[in-house]
């Protein structure tokens, strides 16, 4: 089984992925976890150039192949592998957060990035994405850390994002479940573990 968690900076998401992660190897079952942008080393060098401040503008398209790239590296060297040997994977963040980011957030054209995201895939969808809604602006007052590049972009774009997101869910109903993020971390982490239950049971 390959899960994705997606949604906006700060709703969650990485908190959500390490508490199902431990459930799973807690009952003895095979799964990885890993993350967008990174994953591998070559990975995490895009991952620290896509971070990044500089003097001048990162273009969107800049962007959208950057995060292909990762995408194609730990679709191949990690998570392929992985379900091929029955292992379920976990990944914080995947093709769902390109669509949302550079396409409804920067504006790119959506068969633009679809098509981007097909060749960083290779044609690889989640069996359950996991989809944290939440305002931007009660993200941004969790958030502790130094913010990176994106981060940085105005509560215009980060709306746009949320908004990209919740219309990507509406297309995949069968695919998206859609959690409140504004929930407490234990009823989300029981929502999450009783969709994922119910899909291994399948």
């Amino acid at each position: 089984m390959f899960i994705t968690f997606e949604g906006g900076e700060g709703s969650g998401k990485s908190t959500q992925s390490k508490i199902l992660y431990q459930k799973l190897k807690s009952e003895g079952r095979k799964c990885l976890l890993t993350h967008e942008p990174g994953g591998t080393k070559i990975g995490e060098e895009i991952s620290r150039i896509l971070k990044a401040t500089y003097d001048t503008p990162v273009s969107g398209e800049t962007e959208l192949l950057l995060f292909n790239a990762s995408r194609a590296q730990i679709v191949e060297e990690v998570i392929r592998p992985a379900l091929d040997k029955g292992t379920i994977v976990i990944c914080d963040r995947y093709a769902d957060s390109t669509l949302a980011y550079q396409g409804y957030g920067r504006g790119i054209p959506l068969r633009t990035v679809r098509n981007a995201n097909n060749l960083g895939t290779k044609g690889l969808k989640p069996d359950i994405t996991f989809f944290l809604d939440i305002d931007p602006r009660v993200c941004f007052k969790r958030k502790t850390n130094k913010l990176d590049r994106i981060e940085l972009e105005d509560i215009r774009f980060h709306e746009k994002v949320r908004k990209g997101f919740q219309k990507i869910s509406k297309q995949e109903p069968e695919r998206f479940i859609v959690i409140d993020g504004t929930l407490d971390a234990e009823k989300i982490s029981e929502i999450i573990w009783e969709h994922v239950q119910k899909k291994l049971n399948e």
